[in-house]
């Protein structure tokens, strides 16, 4: 076939294709922690409002609790002005470190899954980008725990959901081991789980195809940089629409307060989360802050996709010139 032949059938997805070349495992794992660390930095503040909005009217019917927050900007300005500029960067540094372990194992699975040419069966990537989410989320959980809890506690005048008051990431780690154990850290990993598998999925599967069909259009011609640009905005959209439901879920099972026999005083599990708050907030509640969550999710897209990808690129041509 012609490489400047366009077929309506995404790449890798619902047809095979050639395997791609291989980055060597480690390298990808840390190629991938330091693309989306790269990204967090810049999508940190936008991930301090989301956690808010989520959280505000927890289990409250629309209209019967005070809103603090009523958009992005006027979020991201109350926070700035209660917390100062440092709190807009809440949870930073354990936001990098759960970046940085569940990417590297997420991002470095994938490619091992196309090393195998698993990717290039019929839905071999979404099976591998979800497979490969499960996997980081479930190891990354006790940081995103504990970023959750930082960026969530604030003054009273603004608080919104449970406040933990944690002191920094050192005590709110050994509060949280002192309190309930060694599992206690994985605690709310039951929702961790299903969001990144289907915020995985979405986010690998389609910017693996779009890259792909960006690619064979020649729309900008031999560019490898505007041609992964455009695949990671296009993942981007798509991990918003259908991850913002398990985000808003995970966001509560993990910040809810638990009691003396360490279990959670709001929440029995997953499925016990999303039945109360569509009963208490409807079934919009499960899209609570999607505005915030695409201007977060889809920026970091861009950066991480972007990122790696380049990455990749670059290590695979020194690889071939050592060759």
């Amino acid at each position: 076939m012609a490489s400047n032949t366009v077929t309506s059938v995404p790449h890798g997805v619902f047809r095979p294709s050639p395997p791609t070349p291989a980055v060597f495992p480690p390298m990808d794992f840390a190629l991938g922690a330091l693309a989306c660390c790269a990204a967090c930095v810049f999508t940190n503040p936008l991930e301090v409002v989301k956690t808010r909005l989520q959280l505000q009217g927890e289990l409250r019917a629309r209209g019967s609790y005070q809103r603090h927050y009523r958009g992005v900007l006027q979020a991201l300005w109350v926070v700035g002005q209660q917390d100062g500029l440092r709190g807009l960067q809440k949870g930073l540094s354990v936001g990098l470190l759960y970046q940085g372990v569940m990417n590297s194992v997420r991002l470095g699975t994938y490619s091992y899954c196309e090393a195998l040419g698993i990717t290039s069966y019929h839905g071999g990537s979404i099976l591998s980008g979800a497979g490969a989410g499960a996997l980081g989320a479930f190891i990354a959980s006790p940081a995103y725990l504990v970023k959750t809890h930082l960026q969530a506690q604030t003054v009273k005048v603004i608080a919104v959901g449970h406040q933990h008051n944690h002191l920094g990431v050192y005590d709110a780690f050994t509060t949280i081991y002192r309190r309930e154990g060694l599992t206690g850290l994985w605690r709310g990993v039951n929702g961790a789980v299903p969001r990144v598998m289907v915020g995985s999925a979405a986010q690998l599967a389609t910017f693996t195809s779009a890259k792909d069909g960006v690619a064979r259009s020649q729309w900008f011609g031999s560019s490898k940089v505007l041609t992964a640009l455009i695949a990671a905005m296009i993942s981007g959209v798509a991990v918003a629409i259908t991850m913002t439901p398990f985000d808003v879920i995970s966001t509560r099972l993990y910040n809810q307060p638990v009691d003396e026999f360490r279990r959670g005083r709001l929440y029995r599990g997953f499925s016990d989360c999303i039945l109360k708050v569509c009963r208490a907030e409807g079934v919009l509640g499960l899209y609570k802050g999607m505005g915030p969550v695409f201007l977060r999710l889809a920026p970091h897209t861009v950066l991480s996709m972007l990122f790696w990808d380049l990455m990749r690129q670059q290590a695979m041509k020194n690889f071939q010139t050592k060759g």
